[in-house]
């Protein structure tokens, strides 16, 4: 890849830091957002309002959930891939790298 590559998206087998899995997350939920049917229906699905959400992002778990609620659905995660330019294998190595550990329990 190019030198000004982001380093999230250079390697499959490379490890994910805890901080690029939660700014791919951030990305997800940023894309989810960014298109009005997209977010409702991840808010009807959630069960989540607008208030809600934004005491939702403050949770654990949340962002490991933005990416489940992704990984669920194909077309919208190859679209977020490819207007991204990351491999769409990312996102579930992100939501690995953000599964809750013992020690988060």
């Amino acid at each position: 890849m190019e030198n000004g590559s982001s380093p999230i998206s250079r390697s499959k087998s490379s490890p994910l830091t805890k901080e690029a899995a939660e700014s791919i997350a951030i990305d997800v939920l940023t894309f989810i957002g960014a298109e009005r049917v997209r977010l409702e229906r991840f808010m009807t699905l959630s069960g989540l309002t607008p208030e809600g959400l934004r005491a939702a992002a403050e949770e654990s778990g949340f962002l490991a959930a933005v990416l489940d609620h992704l990984a669920a659905d194909e077309p919208m995660l190859l679209a977020f891939a490819a207007n991204g330019g990351h491999d769409p294998s990312i996102v579930a190595r992100a939501r690995e790298r953000l599964a809750p550990t013992t020690d988060d329990r």
